[in-house]
């Protein structure tokens, strides 16, 4: 079996306030259209992405970054960080804006944010599997989950944690069998990666904090530039609410649905992905 974020070249490293961000940039592209910036989920890296830099790069420049305490990024220490503001920060240094954000779960949340704090930096955002906010789970399945993967970090039982996490994967309308082996297991080595290279000294501990904004939902009905949001249709429900509500408190949103997929549908559906996003940034 292949993995495909082995394909992923080795990234650069920019410097930031306590710390460094890591990330891979395809270069220009000579026609002149908005990079894509492609922003991951929680506990992967940007190597989730490896499905679509080729393809996407065909028509655009493509800048993968990994976030603080993910991937090949630093560690954040006990005060946190804000990702709004590292990525605005690598934006500019790379003389990138204004780009097209895409973001998937966490990267959506982050995504949001940056569009809201920094509109010149950002054309359009498409969000996947997270909206504005501090998100508020009520589906019993995503309550139990999300309950059953604190209490193994709590309990420090890394394989737990890792096995939980998995879960998101198929989502709660299916089981692992009905899942691509292979995109489980880049899944498995990005979680597994992130605990053998990012974990605090007390792994029990609250983290520091990530500071995301606290007031994103409230300020969606001023936000500054078109939104797309997918959702791969065998998500949970407050997945899909939670992207579908973010659709329809933006002046622009429009919405779009993956078949076949739950909370990875650029890793288990990238053609289809690929082709949603390309249709949205190129209108």
């Amino acid at each position: 079996m292949t993995l495909a974020l082995a394909q992923v070249t080795v990234p650069t490293f920019l410097p930031v306030e306590d710390g460094r961000i890591a990330y891979r940039d395809t270069g220009p592209h000579p026609d002149g259209r908005p990079p894509l910036v492609l922003l991951h989920g929680g506990a992967v890296d940007g190597r989730m992405w490896s499905r679509q830099i080729g393809p996407l790069s065909a028509r655009h420049r493509v800048v993968v970054p990994d976030a603080r305490g993910h991937g090949a990024s630093s560690t954040p220490g006990p005060q946190g960080y804000r990702p709004h503001a590292d990525l605005a920060a690598l934006l500019e240094h790379l003389d990138a804006g204004p780009v097209a954000l895409v973001g998937l779960s966490m990267g959506a949340r982050v995504a949001f944010d940056t569009a809201l704090e920094r509109p010149d930096l950002v054309d359009r955002v498409v969000l996947c599997g997270a909206g504005a906010g501090e998100p508020v789970w009520t589906d019993p399945w995503t309550v139990d989950t999300m309950a059953r993967w604190e209490q193994a970090r709590l309990d420090l039982d890394a394989e737990r944690w890792v096995r939980v996490f998995l879960e998101f994967v198929p989502g709660p309308f299916r089981t692992e069998a009905d899942v691509d082996p292979a995109v489980l297991a880049e899944i498995r080595l990005m979680a597994v990666d992130l605990l053998s290279h990012h974990l605090p000294a007390d792994p029990a501990a609250p983290p520091g904090p990530i500071g995301f904004l606290d007031d994103a939902a409230e300020r969606a009905g001023a936000f500054p530039v078109p939104l797309l949001g997918l959702v791969g249709a065998l998500d949970s429900d407050d997945h899909r609410r939670i992207v579908a509500d973010a659709v329809a408190a933006v002046p622009d949103g429009r919405s779009g649905e993956i078949g076949g997929t739950a909370h990875y549908p650029n890793m288990e559906r990238p053609r289809e992905f690929d082709r949603a996003v390309l249709d949205f940034v190129s209108r």
